[in-house]
């Protein structure tokens, strides 16, 4: 007799504040970043709470299945007028079982839609830190995304990609948006997807001992004149 496998409409999702994560909560998400990272490093990930706002949490009964950390604010951008709308995608994991339902896009949506900033109708900068080229995958198909290989980036690339660091609180090397680590591994993902070795261009720079990411940036829908 066989067991029916849960899907997508079996899964229970809840967003938290970051800094009111209960003890049980952490515990859950440390569990999930373990089944996703090999010496995944809490550290790392605790951190990142200090600057994104929600946590989207989801579940099936009591089994923890997926977590994502992101934040959305509105803030002075270089060389543009007024306060731009900037989506920040924190970590994401979800377990191997429940991989390639949409959970990923589910919940890195529902914690961004918690801050409250309406994203509706406006141009968007949407950025990450990318630990994988499958993780850099989607967005960096857009006409828009930085970086790209063998593209040198303009000034003003640069310029927005060092605020965007600066909302993040972390360095980068301007020159190839690679987020330089604090020495340690920030884990190493485990992902069973097949990567092209032009997809992994982007991440010739990036030292994963060291616990480099790579920032990736792009507009939605589409990029302001001159980028």
């Amino acid at each position: 007799m066989s067991v029916k496998r849960p899907g997508i409409d079996d899964i229970e999702t809840r967003v938290v504040q970051t800094n009111a994560l209960a003890k049980d909560d952490l515990e859950l998400v440390h569990q999930l970043f373990d089944v996703s990272y090999r010496q995944a490093n809490h550290a790392y990930l605790e951190k990142s709470f200090s600057r994104l706002r929600y946590i989207a949490i989801a579940t099936v009964g009591n089994t923890p299945v997926g977590f994502a950390v992101a934040d959305v604010v509105e803030t002075s951008l270089p060389r543009m007028s007024g306060p731009q709308v900037v989506n920040l995608a924190g970590i994401c994991c979800v377990a191997p079982e429940f991989r390639r339902m949409g959970l990923f896009r589910r919940l890195e949506g529902l914690a961004a839609d918690a801050s409250g900033v309406s994203r509706a109708g406006k141009r968007v900068l949407v950025c990450g830190r990318m630990a994988h080229p499958a993780s850099f995958r989607t967005i960096s198909r857009s006409p828009a995304v930085i970086p790209k290989y063998g593209v040198p980036l303009s000034d003003w690339q640069k310029e927005v990609g060092l605020r965007v660091a600066g909302l993040y609180g972390v360095n980068i090397d301007p020159e190839t948006m690679v987020v330089i680590g604090d020495g340690v591994p920030i884990g190493y993902p485990l992902i069973e997807q097949e990567v092209t070795e032009e997809e992994w261009l982007p991440f010739r720079a990036v030292n994963r001992d060291r616990g480099d990411s790579l920032l990736g940036i792009t507009w939605s829908p589409d990029a302001p004149k001159g980028w």
